[in-house]
């Protein structure tokens, strides 16, 4: 149990991984730190069910081998990380379509050669052609690509100039790519030249997955950087599911850092008041809660809207063909944005003889939801899915900020001398962002700690022992 009369260098509020990485960053730089996290575990959002051996993430998302502060963020160092097969599976025209493949070999051939789509065998009767109509897709009214030769990438010149492109993206300098002009992502696309059935039938659907914005409302900036950690690395997944990333970075901690159940009722620049022990007196405060619970404890920061995302998790002992890739919609022919055999992806998140299968719906879901998945994924793995079982299904409404333009990715940590602010609301809204605004604000910190015996006019505060 805490003391009343704790007291802290720097008490961070919300045990997400963008405050857990800022905590790690204190402590190892000689900072008294404590993180103080009202839920029961650390994670946020970043969390996951365990159901008869099973392993569910509650949201899901995706992460690439190329985001750097993967690599940069002590306590990371022994994050076992899942990837899918090379590239994207495309479901499109009734057949699968292999694309995004890196080749094998180094230099400048080697950083992504021209992409390739290799169809796969005949159409089945358990996967008809998709409709040429108009597809209600809830929440939106998208339109099916007309009918095309070839793969969803277009002509062999057209993948290659993908590809090229693609090439020059993943070599392209981060700030390189956030001092572009800025626009909805949709509307870039199409003004960048590249065929209509290229946009449509790859790059859309990639990073509405990459994105959770099936619309493609999100800035430019952010869908290029998406774009070129998707070039530059290998989508992929924790071992364990989505919390081993943060349990990972609680346990490295100094022990005692981390106190969950604790509800933080106010900040101020010297102080948290909490509902359990009082108020916590100390040099600094970062609050790196979710957004709208950020803006509770400080008024008049901007809430986002966000993209809703569902999960629904399926279990069988007949699991599809496609392996571990992940597999997309091309024609949009259903609510289901993204899907894959996650156990053959990472097998420690299902039981030995059984596959666990995860489809993930962007926006707002219909009504029957799990009916709605089960017959879409039915289509796209080309497989019965009529004695699938039904594992969980998670919906979280405010699931990922939206980055709509204009879009400050380096929006201010630093509200006050000793008042401060991180998540992936204040970067990218990706785990890369969560992580990297926990850096940031960790460094905007200790440059305050640093100039002086204290930041504030009170007195220095004494050193007292470590809650255990």
């Amino acid at each position: 149990m805490l003391e009343p009369a704790y007291q802290a260098d720097v008490v961070v509020v919300g045990a997400g991984v963008a405050g857990l990485s800022a905590a790690h960053r204190l402590t190892s730089a000689g900072v008294t730190t404590m993180v103080l996290e009202a839920a029961d575990g650390v994670g946020g959002r970043m969390t996951t069910e365990k159901v008869d051996g099973f392993r569910l993430d509650r949201i899901g998302q995706l992460l690439s081998t190329a985001y750097p502060e993967l690599r940069l963020t002590p306590g990371l160092g022994t994050l076992v990380l899942r990837p899918f097969s090379p590239g994207v599976l495309l479901h499109g025209d009734g057949r699968h379509h292999r694309a995004g493949v890196r080749a094998g070999t180094g230099g400048a051939r080697g950083a992504l050669h021209a992409v390739r789509a290799l169809a796969s065998a005949p159409r089945s009767p358990s996967a008809p052609r998709p409709p040429r109509r108009p597809v209600a897709v809830p929440g939106r009214q998208v339109s099916v690509p007309r009918s095309r030769s070839g793969a969803p990438l277009g002509t062999a010149v057209d993948q290659a100039r993908l590809g090229a492109a693609l090439t020059r993206l993943a070599g392209t300098p981060a700030e390189r790519l956030l001092a572009r002009p800025e626009l909805p992502a949709g509307e870039a696309l199409a003004a960048r030249g590249l065929p209509a059935r290229t946009i449509d039938g790859f790059l859309r659907p990639l990073l509405a997955a990459l994105l959770c914005d099936p619309d493609l409302t999100t800035s430019s900036r952010c869908a290029d950087l998406a774009l070129r950690a998707f070039a530059g690395g290998r989508l992929c997944l924790p071992e364990g599911g989505a919390e081993a990333l943060p349990e990972l970075l609680a346990s490295t901690l100094p022990p005692g850092t981390v106190h969950t159940g604790v509800r933080v009722t106010s900040v101020s620049t010297t102080s948290v008041t909490t509902a359990e022990h009082g108020e916590i007196r100390c040099r600094a405060v970062l609050v790196a809660t979710g957004a709208r619970a950020a803006a509770e404890l400080l008024p008049g920061l901007r809430v986002p809207d966000f993209h809703p995302v569902t999960v629904v998790h399926h279990t069988t002992d007949e699991p599809p063909g496609t392996g571990a890739s992940l597999l997309l919609d091309a024609d949009l022919g259903g609510p289901v944005a993204y899907t894959a055999v996650v156990s053959r992806v990472d097998p420690s998140r299902a039981p030995a003889g059984r596959a666990l299968v995860s489809s993930t719906v962007l926006g707002r879901p219909p009504g029957d939801v799990d009916t709605a998945v089960r017959m879409h994924v039915a289509r796209l793995y080309g497989v019965s899915t009529a004695r699938w079982e039904t594992l969980a299904v998670h919906h979280t409404a405010e699931a990922v900020p939206a980055m709509r333009p204009p879009h400050d990715l380096r929006r201010p940590v630093r509200l006050l001398a000793g008042l401060y602010v991180c998540g992936d609301h204040r970067d990218t809204s990706t785990v890369q962002g969560a992580l990297h605004s926990g850096h940031r604000a960790s460094a905007a910190i200790l440059a305050d700690l640093g100039a002086g015996r204290s930041m504030h006019v009170a007195d220095p505060l004494p050193t007292v022992p470590r809650a255990a």
